[in-house]
């Protein structure tokens, strides 16, 4: 079974933010899949969404649930594609899907616009199967104060995997929309958060599928005409 799977934990993000995904998938994936949502508040959720409970860890918040998703014991078996709900999705994705099979697949973090030889990880998509790298979960689990010294649920992930075999996705399908499609433009504030000084639009190369929101702003904030035409 392949699965698409986000996960929305607190208040930072609106049901909005999940029922888009769910549609933006929709619309540019052609391989069977199902959507699964893991969430502790399934309100406004469409109701062709299925969703799952967060489990009830102490210390797990936010981000902190990825590691999740490599619990050999997650109530999904197959193929799983995560992704961020800060995204989006505007071309077909099947290759998702079919690249590299089997294998764990990661975005190469956005730092390698600026470093062309970095090699860590962001976690905005990646894709397992099941109960793969399992000592990533397990690892948590059994001491989350370790893995939280770090910055974040990536860099644990890059420090259990990195000596484990992963594959990047190629560096043109999911590209970084502030620093690489929009080239890092001015940014100001606007409703007390950072966003762009000018409207402009987005380069988009030819293998290009998804555009990550890392920080601010994010898409609903975002006023480009672009992204206001895709988000949705």
């Amino acid at each position: 079974m392949n699965y698409v799977v986000c996960l929305k934990h607190g208040h930072k993000y609106s049901s909005d933010y999940v029922n888009n995904l769910y549609n933006m998938v929709k619309r540019n994936l052609t391989v069977p899949f199902e959507f699964v949502c893991f969430t502790e508040d399934t309100t406004g959720l469409l109701p062709t969404i299925k969703t799952l409970p967060l489990p009830d860890i102490k210390d797990m918040t936010g981000w902190w649930y990825k590691p999740m998703f490599f619990n050999k014991d997650l109530p999904l078996k197959g193929t799983i594609l995560f992704m961020d709900l800060d995204v989006v999705v505007f071309e077909n994705i099947d290759r998702l899907f079919t690249y590299k099979p089997e294998k764990f697949c990661i975005i190469r973090d956005f730092n390698r616009h600026v470093r062309p030889d970095w090699n860590k990880m962001n976690s905005s998509v990646f894709r397992i199967q099941t109960g793969q790298h399992s000592h990533v979960y397990d690892d948590f689990i059994y001491n989350p104060a370790q893995a939280k010294r770090l910055h974040g649920d990536q860099d644990w992930i890059f420090l259990q995997t990195k000596d484990k075999e992963f594959e990047f996705w190629p560096d043109d399908w999911i590209r970084s929309y502030k620093w690489e499609m929009r080239g890092k433009p001015d940014m100001t504030f606007i409703g007390g958060k950072r966003n762009f000084k000018t409207i402009g639009e987005p380069v988009i190369q030819q293998d290009n599928c998804i555009a990550v929101f890392h920080g601010d702003p994010n898409p609903k904030e975002c006023r480009d005409p672009w992204v206001v035409d895709n988000w949705k």
